[in-house]
């Protein structure tokens, strides 16, 4: 894809799952990659798969280790790397502080960054991976619920505000995709995101489409769009679904003690 051929790309939570989906993808189409992770022997091994350069460490100060590794300026930052919290009000506080800066402040930090050298130049990519539940919600995840909620609303700003600039944004939203933090969601994602569950490489193939077709939502899963319609014209009818699951997931959790 001639976007993105010989371009300086950053994937943070590559180690894994849909970061390391997506970094596969540039690689292949002849970006320069980076792939970052908190787990070293995971951004090191996806790397070494690939051919990029790894770069371990936490997602919220990636920029300028990464900028160094690649020799200059970095062209396409994807904001991937999140953390599945949740529980509601009761959720302990640490719970909370940690969705917040992994999900929504480490995006900021991240273009607080990049944006006054791609402003300067009239060029760049932001790729937010956000979740359906940043469009929707997640029952039985309020933390990461909001928290995704924060950071489809910051990739929507940033393009509302930069896109006359040359910033391309994209807000990935898929429902269930099969990775370590589905497996990790028990009766509730079993409930709402397994039967639909989609393969990582899915998700960079709905990216790389969007990036083709210059859109700034990314839905791997084109039934969100529909969900979303519904949400914003009728949300006491979508309440009232959403209720409903919540009350299924009760129930099965009941069965399950």
């Amino acid at each position: 894809m001639a976007v993105v051929r010989d371009k300086a790309v950053v994937v943070t939570g590559a180690g894994g799952g849909i970061g390391a989906a997506l970094a596969r993808r540039f690689a292949a189409e002849g970006a320069r990659v980076v792939v970052n992770d908190l787990d070293e022997a995971k951004a090191r091994r996806t790397a070494e798969e690939i051919g990029a350069v790894a770069v371990p460490g936490d997602a919220s100060a990636a920029v300028g280790p990464a900028r160094e590794a690649l020799g200059g300026a970095i062209d396409v930052f994807c904001a991937n790397a999140g953390v599945g919290t949740g529980g509601g009000p009761e959720a302990p506080e640490d719970d909370w502080a940690l969705a917040w800066d992994v999900n929504v402040m480490a995006h900021v930090r991240a273009a607080r960054a990049l944006l006054p050298e791609w402003l300067a130049r009239g060029s760049g990519r932001f790729v937010s991976t956000v979740s359906a539940a940043g469009l929707l919600t997640m029952v039985a995840a309020a933390p990461y619920s909001v928290t995704k909620h924060g950071a489809y609303a910051f990739a929507e700003w940033l393009s509302l505000t930069y896109r006359h600039r040359g910033i391309d944004v994209h807000a990935i939203c898929p429902q269930g995709v099969r990775t370590d933090m589905l497996a990790a969601t028990g009766i509730a994602g079993d409930l709402v995101l397994t039967p639909t569950a989609i393969e990582p490489d899915a998700v960079a193939d709905a990216l790389f489409s969007a990036m083709e077709a210059g859109r700034f939502l990314v839905l791997p899963h084109p039934e969100v769009g529909d969900y979303y319609t519904a949400r914003a014209t009728d949300p006491d009818r979508w309440l009232a679904g959403m209720n409903h699951l919540q009350q299924k997931l009760e129930a099965r959790e009941g069965e399950a003690r």
